[in-house]
């Protein structure tokens, strides 16, 4: 089994080839490179091996610029410590993925995955279109910790009511009532969590659909959201933003 190596970083290199030396004697390096123009060329030029070791963030760019500019028909695997975003996208496109630092046993099951693959559809390589149109999706942030006293707590997007501002502090409410401070302020977390589920009804405060109860009008058109459970900071809802807000609640 022929195999490239695409990494920048010197001692990862090395590592990884001393690695699949060790654990896979059949598998034969003929091949490193540190950049997405070495790769092109050395592709280009030598062909498809049977699996490449692919880096994300190479030296002038990231590695989904390799696919763009050339046929890529090897399997590969990506040995990197990128987000969920672009490991769900390395999934779409039939890539298999390692995450930093890299272990023999994860090693040895991206390996036999790779040989699968190309044991039934040679030469098939990666669905490139479903690869790079998964790039372009919008992935939205799931899990998040908090911190209370000395312990370090996992969340999920969905244990989260709301995020709001109070006296010049941000928070997070849970669904149980727990409130957390945080660090992200009420604009950095708009962009970061999904619109499908939160909704940011005023300056200071985010919502997410699953807290709301009611919805009352009030005269000159102001909204007020009853909530569960109960939020620290005013539920209304300014008449500039009412038509965006039941948009998003139908």
């Amino acid at each position: 089994m022929k195999a490239l190596i695409v990494e920048d970083e010197t001692r990862a290199r090395e590592l990884l080839a001393r690695t699949l030396g060790t654990n896979f004697p059949d598998i034969k390096i003929i091949g490193q490179t540190d950049s997405v123009a070495s790769t092109v060329e050395f592709l280009r030029e030598k062909g498809n091996p049977d699996v490449i070791f692919m880096d994300v963030e190479l030296l002038d760019g990231t590695c989904f610029e390799i696919f763009r500019q050339v046929k890529v028909q090897s399997q590969v695997i990506m040995t990197t410590a990128y987000d969920a975003y672009a490991i769900k996208a390395f999934e779409i496109g039939s890539i298999d993925y390692l995450l930093k630092p890299i272990g023999v046993e994860a090693l040895s099951r991206a390996v036999s995955r790779a040989r699968k693959r190309s044991a039934e559809a040679p030469g098939a390589g990666i669905n490139v279109q479903s690869l790079l149109a998964a790039l372009q999706t919008k992935s939205y942030k799931e899990h998040l910790t908090v911190k209370s006293g000395d312990k370090i707590i996992p969340l999920t997007s969905d244990d989260i009511a709301f995020f709001f501002s109070m006296e010049k502090a941000n928070y997070l409410m849970t669904f149980t009532g727990e409130k957390y401070i945080i660090e992200s302020k009420i604009e950095q977390l708009e962009k970061e969590f999904d619109p499908a589920r939160f909704f940011r009804i005023s300056r200071g405060c985010i919502i997410h659909r699953r807290a709301i109860i009611n919805v009352t009008r009030h005269l000159g058109g102001r909204l007020e959201v009853s909530s569960s459970p109960e939020c620290p900071v005013d539920l209304s809802i300014s008449r500039a933003r009412v038509d965006d807000f039941l948009s998003w609640l139908e």
